[in-house]
């Protein structure tokens, strides 16, 4: 008997996002597989029912988790969606394990082989399967265009015969892959756009991408250049100098989008209330780290709010904002993982457990939690 993919539709109704699109059911289906799809999964991603099954899936209900050997999510499941696992399952997902471990633990008891798809380590080998850079990327760009609705004035410079129009002036602070698409989004809607770094590797990619790079650009940043790409930990002489500088910049600009985040650590606070209080009345900052408690001072997570005459954006869930997107690349990534779990020959599931990705992203298995980073969850196995 062949085996079953499972997948489910989100229970989170703030999740537009769906773990599966017809394209990954044929490929699943081309491991010898049989895949079912929860009716109306793909409604919020624009894809009705009719084209999964056109791919070859059937379309079934809740209860047809009970049966299958790997549950496709895009959220770690709830207690009331694990109760409908069947032992031994493999459940891969966005697990959002840190501080979770509770939660880790009951899929450890369950008997669950839960594979977090954000723990995805960043080899070569599974750059298509990285979870975090294909949401991001879209992040980044949705950033740009809740940034323009939001703006009341338009982001190109125009020359008219009324008048000039001037460009506005876009200040990205974080230059990782959310940054990066923010920066090339902005310039093409023709705003001035600077942006900053913590990584003085990151300068070159700002400039490729037409932007100012904005740094304290001294002996001991020049140094630090020689750090690999990798952050090196500056001076407190050096780290005042540069904010120093950023709030003199941020005083100037009409939207700044702010993109730090630190896996398992609260967001960095990198606009403080003095700054949004020295910008012109009316402009806009995007917080991207709005769910892990925010970059930016006074931004309140799922809303629009008013700090300093500024408008501080804090959308939760930036990559369902563009769903149907977002899930395309979001199932590519679960189905080319899924892939390197799968004997082509005896078509069947083989799991390696000595595997690099299996060990970077497995949290639970046989029963118990295996990834030595959430040890704190194994006590809820006794």
């Amino acid at each position: 008997m062949s085996e079953i993919v499972f997948i489910a539709k989100e229970s989170d109704p703030n999740e537009p996002r769906v773990a599966g699109s017809p394209e990954t059911v044929k490929k699943i289906r081309s491991f010898g597989f049989e895949v079912v799809v929860e009716a109306g999964a793909g409604l919020s991603s624009r894809i009705p029912d009719a084209e999964y099954e056109k791919a070859g899936a059937r379309i079934g209900t809740a209860k047809d988790a009970k049966s299958a050997d790997v549950v496709l999510k895009v959220r770690r499941p709830t207690v009331a969606e694990i109760k409908g696992y069947k032992a031994g399952a493999l459940v891969i997902a966005i697990m959002d394990p840190h501080g979770n471990e509770e939660a880790i633990a009951g899929m450890a008891k369950a008997g669950l082989t839960a594979f977090a798809m954000e723990l995805m380590p960043r080899i070569t080998r599974a750059q298509s399967m990285d979870v975090l850079s294909s949401q991001a990327n879209l992040a980044g760009y949705q950033a740009v265009i809740d940034a323009a609705h939001e703006y009341d004035r338009a982001l190109p410079m125009m020359m008219t015969a009324a008048g000039t129009v001037p460009a506005a002036k876009v200040f990205v602070m974080g230059a990782g892959v959310a940054g990066l698409q923010a920066i090339a989004t902005a310039r093409r809607l023709g705003a001035m756009v600077s942006a900053t770094d913590v990584r003085p590797a990151a300068k070159e990619q700002v400039a490729s991408l037409g932007a100012k790079f904005i740094a304290v650009e001294d002996e001991e940043f020049k140094a630090a250049e020689t750090a690999g790409g990798y952050a090196k930990e500056m001076s407190k002489e050096y780290q005042a100098k540069q904010a120093a500088l950023v709030a003199e910049h941020i005083a100037k600009q009409d939207i700044v989008i702010t993109t730090a985040l630190i896996p398992g650590r609260p967001a960095p606070r990198l606009v403080t209330r003095e700054m949004l209080k020295s910008m012109k009345p009316g402009s806009v900052v995007i917080d991207l780290a709005v769910e892990r408690g925010g970059n930016v001072e006074g931004a309140e997570a799922g809303t629009v709010a008013e700090v300093e005459g500024v408008k501080v954006v804090g959308h939760l869930n930036v990559p369902g904002r563009i769903a149907a997107s977002a899930s395309l690349l979001y199932a590519k990534n679960l189905v080319t993982f899924l892939e390197t779990l799968v004997s082509k020959e005896e078509k069947r599931l083989a799991l390696n457990m000595e595997d690099e990705l299996v060990k970077a992203t497995a949290l639970s298995h046989g029963g118990t939690v295996v990834h030595p980073a959430f040890d704190g969850a194994k006590e809820g196995n006794k």
